[in-house]
């Protein structure tokens, strides 16, 4: 079976997304242009922010449907990403929390699709079972 390695966000407006995105990753699209952004991340998975008004076939969801979750390393790292990512004025949906398989957090992005923070704590593998 093919292995997903591609997400496409639907936007608002791809540019003012990408600039986000680029300041949030810290680093640049590989393709930019007024209908569509596209970000290689180091590990081969693509992010692409594609225009809701010029996606074919038209799309009927909006942001908020599902999430794009970034794993860290340590419960402080969640809590510093956090305050990094407040302080870069985006809006926190669930601030810092202990939930049963780790640290976490919610923020959104400016089409509203939820990015997710976690530490995944000690006895729990990324698929939610115990170890």
């Amino acid at each position: 079976m093919a292995t997903p390695n591609f997400v496409i966000l639907y936007v608002d407006q791809p540019l003012k997304s990408g600039a986000f995105y680029s300041a949030l990753l810290g680093r640049e699209p590989v393709e930019s242009a007024p209908t569509f952004v596209l970000f290689v991340l180091d590990n081969g998975f693509k992010l692409g922010l594609w225009s809701r008004h010029t996606v074919e076939p038209a799309a009927a969801a909006a942001g908020g449907g599902a999430e794009i979750v970034f794993a860290l390393e340590t419960p402080d790292a969640v809590d510093a990403t956090h305050a990094d990512w407040s302080g870069r004025g985006l809006t926190i949906l669930q601030t810092p929390t202990d939930m049963d398989f780790g640290r976490t957090f919610v923020a959104l992005d400016p089409d509203n699709h939820r990015l997710r923070v976690y530490w995944l704590s000690d006895g729990q593998q990324a698929d939610g079972e115990q170890v």
